[in-house]
């Protein structure tokens, strides 16, 4: 049985690392290889697509943390969990709902949706 709690929890980890070298680890460890990555505003494959990603959102969201939100939940193959994203101790400033294709534990592809984003 698959640990959905470990799976998205190692998922938010990840997305928070800073440092590049426990982050590759995080990433072998919550994804497959062949990983895919999609959401409204990027698309990344592999961990080194992934780490790309995680690196941009840290540069434009310095200070920014990912929080879960909420109990994963999900049946067969598939995870949906949502997220917070924003300066700890205040309310999110963006928010998303992913859902995921698991592989043998880890995530073989995720497909994110921006629940709330601020006004550009």
């Amino acid at each position: 049985m698959t640990d959905l709690n470990r799976i998205a929890e190692g998922y938010i980890t990840a997305w928070n690392e800073s440092d590049a070298d426990r982050r590759a680890a995080l990433l072998k460890a919550i994804f497959t290889e062949d990983v895919s990555y999609r959401d409204p505003l990027m698309q990344g494959d592999g961990h080194a697509g992934v780490a790309a990603l995680i690196d941009g959102v840290q540069q434009r969201f310095a200070g920014f943390r990912f929080s879960l939100k909420g109990t994963p939940d999900g049946f067969a193959d598939k995870i949906r969990f949502s997220w917070n994203l924003g300066p700890e101790g205040i309310p999110s400033v963006i928010e998303g709902t992913d859902i995921g294709i698991i592989e043998n534990g880890r995530l073989k592809s995720v497909t994110g949706f921006l629940d709330k984003v601020p006004a550009q």
